[in-house]
């Protein structure tokens, strides 16, 4: 974690708030506040990613602990979401740090548009220097439209900010052979470089009381995490300051990543089918050739019909392929920017839209115009 340049925590419900009374544990997530201040202070940006909304809201509203409708489920999270967003704000500006809660459901990233809006959204917010908590929006969120645990969206978020860690705090320490509460004989893995079939049948079913992942769940993270270029890290978090303790070589399981985030997202980029085309000029050519991003500017034409996040190719003068990316307007809007300056935008579409027609970021170069 020494290096770590982008990381995303996962934190459960289970460590999160106490079973019994239903009330948060403010000195263990104190510790965690203080260890991501750490992090913070040597250049890591951080993304929380935290339950306990519902398990909060309950105990308020007097709902016990059994299985809840899903009214209730809704209910629950939407008087819990306040004081979880409250603690996490205590907790970290107690170290100069500002907090930004950002709710999603499984549609911000199935769905193109806000997937690049929830991404941008992020990536503003780390640049303000904020830490992000992130958490599914339970109050709207239904069996349709939701991701089902926290390790699934912990590791979408990861790929989504383009981290290069990923760490899920468990009530384990790691992937074992088998379950250690039920076989002494049961082996940790330090390290694994690939989920083999064999892996897979080694993780239990889900976890009891308030939490709703197991060991499946968070080899289904690591798949989608890894595969983005993004290490993943199974550790105990039960105990203070896990954050610290898994720095300084708590036990462990490490997922290895495939490649870096930087490179597996431009590969899923120049993967998608083309909706359109956009024509560039000379120096737009340049511009991309030198790492910037396409402003509306070095736009002289714009061909099909796509809508916003939709991918579309670049093209130079004489129709040479430069390559592919993820364009910010619809194509129509793209046709009254072309050839404008990005200070006319506002003018043009009677909104204050993004600078860039496509980001730097959401873009693949594959030949240069030489």
């Amino acid at each position: 974690m020494a290096g770590a340049r982008r990381l995303v925590v996962k934190i459960g419900s289970a460590l999160l708030v106490d079973a019994a009374t239903g009330e948060l544990k403010a000195r263990w997530l104190q510790s965690l506040c203080d260890d991501v201040a750490a992090l913070k202070a040597q250049g890591t940006e951080v993304v929380l990613v935290s339950s306990g909304s519902i398990a909060l809201g309950r105990g308020v509203l007097g709902l016990g602990l059994g299985n809840l409708a899903l009214e209730q489920a809704q209910a629950a999270a939407a008087v819990g979401q306040i004081g979880l967003a409250a603690a996490y704000d205590r907790a970290l500006r107690s170290h100069g740090i500002t907090v930004a809660q950002v709710l999603v459901t499984l549609e911000d990233s199935a769905n193109r548009r806000r997937y690049l809006n929830s991404r941008n959204t992020l990536e503003t917010l780390l640049g303000f220097g904020a830490v992000p908590i992130v958490n599914e929006n339970d109050t709207i969120a239904t069996d349709e439209i939701r991701y089902g645990d926290n390790d699934r969206l912990a590791a979408q978020v990861a790929v989504t900010v383009g981290a290069d860690h990923l760490v899920l705090l468990s009530d384990v320490d790691g992937l074992y052979t088998a379950n250690p509460n039920e076989d002494e004989t049961a082996r940790r893995f330090d390290v694994v470089e690939r989920i083999t079939p064999e892996i897979e049948a080694m993780a239990g079913d889900a976890g009891s009381g308030l939490s709703k992942g197991g060991m499946k769940t968070k080899l289904m993270a690591a798949k989608t995490a890894t595969g983005a270029g993004c290490a993943m890290a199974i550790t105990l978090g039960t105990r203070m300051h896990p954050l610290a303790r898994l720095a300084e070589g708590e036990t462990a399981t490490w997922f290895t990543a495939e490649g870096d985030p930087a490179h597996a997202r431009k590969g899923w980029i120049g993967s998608m089918k083309p909706q359109g085309r956009v024509i560039v000029d000379a120096g737009a050519v340049s511009a991309l050739e030198r790492g910037r991003s396409l402003l509306p500017a070095g736009v002289t034409g714009v061909e099909g019909v796509f809508g916003r996040g939709e991918p579309v190719e670049i093209l130079g003068p004489g129709g040479i392929f430069l390559g592919q990316g993820l364009t910010r307007y619809t194509a129509e809007e793209a046709r009254a920017l072309a050839g404008h300056q990005s200070g006319e935008i506002e003018e043009i579409l009677g909104y204050p839209g993004r600078a860039a027609l496509v980001h730097r970021d959401d873009m693949t170069l594959f030949a240069r115009a030489g």
